[in-house]
């Protein structure tokens, strides 16, 4: 099947930039019965952020997208690391100077630096003259001599062949004709990109490059790379950008693009999955709600357009809310959701008393049920909102009292309702119910026997209305705290 890779730079945290790269790859990969492979591109050493490759692939495995072969996992590859695999670069340079594919150059960085001034002055690109390309192997050794530092240059040539992209169709960039040479080794013996790129893609026997877009007018240099080396060239698409609604860049700045910062704020992976690939292309339909089973089964290389992929963060909650809702419907995931859902009861009301009976599985099962496609996120359920479910409100038989001289009997009244109504409490017939309890009081008002219950089961002013909320609380529950109320 075909080898593909996933390559990040460990500079920080997985966006959802990357998180979709990934994401195509991965679906290739499992389409296809192949490999998904990552690896990590660290040989611009000085923007290495420490911790950052292991959380890259942390959030892979969050995601449900684990690599089959990677540094922490290891493979038949390795080292899944650039900066593991130096030896390899330098005896690559080592063949392309051989065959005079490349040169060594000696210009000094002072140089390079007027030259890039020179042609920022006159409006044109930046680029290298190429002057060492002249150099003959005398002048060369002459200079090895003196010890002068030098990096390897590639020598572009003209006439480059075109190559068909599995997105974009046939492409060609005349690179000798707009750019210089490129540095393919530096004096440090660490390779630049484009070097390593081909390299490792042929010594990992990748079969298919999947990439955004803007490297899409570096591939036709990566293709004379791999003329230069005698080596057949993997196939190569390019992914159309992923923007904003707005058709801006996604900002990293604000760190709200991080994978991090979804993960902690109760957002489900399958939700992001689904909106960075509903935003794109490539698949049979569109429609919200996608697992990553359907994605594969739907996706095809060819239906991915060029037309920037536009992602709307707004949508997000609202995509949360199906996969949440697939969860809690889902016996197994839900066993998951209650124990969470516990967790976080205890966290956010744990210094409130909370009664052991609140966090029986059956009590929160329940509430799990009821509130599905209500809530976007697990989360919502320990919100202000909901705290009456979670915390036993202390009023007392006074409290009520001054609401309504006739708070014994209402509380009699629903508390024989509740136990005649068992069995389906739906909010439209507690709501009848509840009108006709008040028909029965000699002078409460129906506000004030709704401000009385709201008060008696959850101890608050404001919140849901109170059928919603005898609803979610079940019957058992609200009987409980009415006769506790009444008795206080």
């Amino acid at each position: 099947g075909p080898r593909v890779r996933f390559g990040p730079s460990p500079t920080g945290f997985l966006h959802l930039g990357g998180l979709r790269t990934a994401l195509y790859n991965y679906i290739f990969a499992k389409k296809h019965q192949g490999t998904f492979i990552l690896r990590v591109e660290d040989t611009d050493q000085n923007r290495v952020v420490p911790g950052a490759a292991e959380g890259i692939e942390d959030m892979l495995d969050w995601a449900g997208i684990p690599p089959d072969e990677s540094p922490g996992r290891g493979g038949p590859a390795g080292p899944y690391v650039q900066s593991l695999r130096l030896e390899l670069y330098g005896q690559a340079g080592a063949a392309l100077l051989a065959s005079g594919a490349a040169y060594r150059c000696f210009c000094s960085p002072q140089r390079l630096q007027l030259l890039r001034r020179d042609a920022l002055r006159s409006q044109q690109t930046p680029r290298y003259d190429n002057r060492c390309r002249h150099l003959t192997p005398t002048e060369v050794d002459q200079k090895l001599s003196q010890g002068l530092d030098c990096v390897i240059r590639f020598r572009l040539e003209k006439g480059v062949e075109p190559f068909q992209d599995l997105v974009y169709g046939w492409n060609k960039h005349e690179v000798a004709e707009v750019e210089g040479d490129p540095v393919i080794l530096k004096g440090d013996g660490f390779p630049t990109y484009h070097l390593a790129n081909v390299v490792d893609d042929h010594y990992m026997g990748i079969t298919h490059v999947l990439r955004g877009t803007e490297w899409l007018a570096s591939t036709s240099k990566h293709l004379l790379l791999y003329k230069a080396f005698g080596w057949e060239p993997p196939q190569f698409g390019h992914l159309p950008l992923l923007l904003n609604k707005d058709g801006g860049k996604l900002s990293k700045r604000q760190g709200d693009i991080f994978l991090e910062r979804f993960a902690r704020d109760g957002f489900l992976p399958e939700a992001l999955l689904d909106i960075v690939t509903n935003c794109g292309s490539g698949f049979t339909e569109k429609q919200m709600g996608r697992t990553l089973e359907e994605l594969i089964s739907q996706f095809e290389v060819g239906r991915i357009t060029t037309h920037s992929a536009l992602l709307d963060l707004e949508a997000l909650p609202e995509f949360n809310r199906l996969h949440l809702t697939r969860h809690i419907e889902n016996q197994g995931l839900r066993q998951k959701l209650i124990r969470e859902l516990q967790g976080l009861v205890e966290l956010i009301y744990g210094d409130q008393q909370v009664d052991p009976d609140v966090l029986e599985n059956e009590y929160v099962e329940r509430v799990l049920l009821l509130r599905k496609g209500h809530i976007s996120r697990l989360k919502d359920l320990v919100s202000s909102d909901y705290s009456y479910l979670w915390v036993r409100p202390s009023v007392s038989q006074q409290q009520l009292q001054t609401i309504s001289a006739e708070a014994d009997e209402i509380g009699k009244l629903v508390l024989g309702l509740m136990t005649r109504q068992a069995a389906a409490l739906t909010v439209e017939e507690l709501n009848k119910d509840l009108r006709s309890i008040q028909k029965q009081t000699r002078e409460t008002k129906y506000s004030n026997m709704m401000q009385l219950l709201r008060l008696a089961l959850s101890g608050r002013q404001h919140g849901p209305s109170v059928a919603e909320m005898m609803v979610t609380l079940g019957a058992a529950e609200v009987c409980g705290r009415i006769r506790r109320a009444l008795s206080s």
